[in-house]
């Protein structure tokens, strides 16, 4: 399983629900990557979406203690349901937010990183993975920069289980 994120320098991801700032590029780059495949959101973070509708082109799995439906979107209540679900398709993405990338790190070992550097007020914090042992940065590509905003995107992989 593999999870995208964009992380600002003190690993943060967010605060109050939602991305305090937004690069143009990473969106993009999170469209190219996620496009085609299946994605394991939680409720909150879909509700952030435009229109809080689910992705188009993409099969999602929404995480959720609510017994909803949402047109679009299979919906399930527990880790264990979301593994069985993402079991129907060749690549799962988990796009968040922070609880659902808690949930579901154990099971990930490829994780797509844009590193934004920036440290807005975040709430929200990705692990720290230069600082773990059992991951590797395998590829990261120049820094560039958007609206005098640096970024560069990275994956790391587990080496070790």
């Amino acid at each position: 399983m593999e999870a995208i994120v964009a992380v600002y320098s003190d690993w943060g991801i967010g605060s109050e629900g939602t991305q305090p700032v937004v690069l143009k590029a990473d969106r993009v780059h999170f469209r190219e990557y996620t496009t085609g495949n299946a994605v394991i959101v939680g409720r909150k973070t879909l509700d952030d979406f435009p229109g809080g509708r689910p992705l188009k082109n993409r099969n999602n799995i929404v995480i959720t203690r609510q017994n909803i439906e949402i047109e679009g979107a299979e919906v399930v209540h527990s880790t264990e349901e979301a593994l069985k679900a993402a079991e129907k398709y060749p690549r799962t993405m988990v796009i968040g937010g922070a609880s659902v990338y808690k949930q579901f790190f154990p099971y990930t070992d490829i994780l797509h990183i844009t590193k934004i550097d920036l440290a807005p007020a975040s709430d929200s914090f990705f692990p720290n993975l230069d600082e773990l042992s059992d991951w590797v940065c395998e590829s990261q590509t120049p820094w560039e920069e958007e609206n005098g905003i640096r970024y560069c995107f990275c994956e790391y992989r587990r080496i070790s289980r």
